[in-house]
């Protein structure tokens, strides 16, 4: 984060705490072929790809459905059948399709989040009121832990790790 975002706005600095484990993300799926980001390593099945598919609904959820927004999130309906599926990467979803919903997801967030206020409200699926500094908040944590899952699970293919790439 440079120094002039550490010393902005509360607003600026939560999407720029969020798009900077966005990209520690991103990083984890570069350089990968189809089979190594689908291939599962740990018990759960967890994958990079199933982890950005999850990523993209859980950011179409809290920034754009809690808020009323258009989105492209897994439908609900599909948790009845499978409480993992916007982890599960389907033999039919190709890595670009799901990579693009990542995309998807992130730009339609970042509308939300730039039509909003810090103190506007939203509504989760169960009801509960949030505003939009509790959401970024959330997710900003949300991401990292995810980040790290990535991490581990690119150590686990390759042995690489860290935030970003060595320069």
């Amino acid at each position: 984060m440079t120094s002039v975002v550490a010393t902005a706005g509360e607003k600026r600095i939560l999407v720029a705490a969020l798009e900077e484990q966005r990209r520690a993300v991103l990083w984890k799926l570069q350089d990968l072929d189809d089979e190594r980001l689908r291939r599962p390593l740990v018990p759960s099945g967890t994958s990079l790809l199933g982890l950005a598919k999850h990523l993209a609904s859980v950011e179409y959820g809290w920034l754009c459905r809690a808020f009323g927004r258009e989105h492209d999130a897994v439908p609900a309906a599909a948790f009845e059948d499978d409480p993992r599926a916007d982890w599960t990467v389907h033999p039919w979803e190709t890595t670009e399709g799901v990579l693009a919903y990542y995309e998807r997801a992130r730009a339609a967030a970042d509308a939300s989040v730039a039509a909003l206020k810090l103190t506007d409200r939203g509504t989760t699926a169960d009801g509960t009121p949030v505003s939009l500094r509790w959401v970024l908040v959330h997710l900003v944590g949300e991401t990292a832990r995810h980040a790290g899952h990535a991490d581990v699970l690119r150590e686990q293919l390759d042995g690489r790790t860290g935030e970003r790439p060595s320069p």
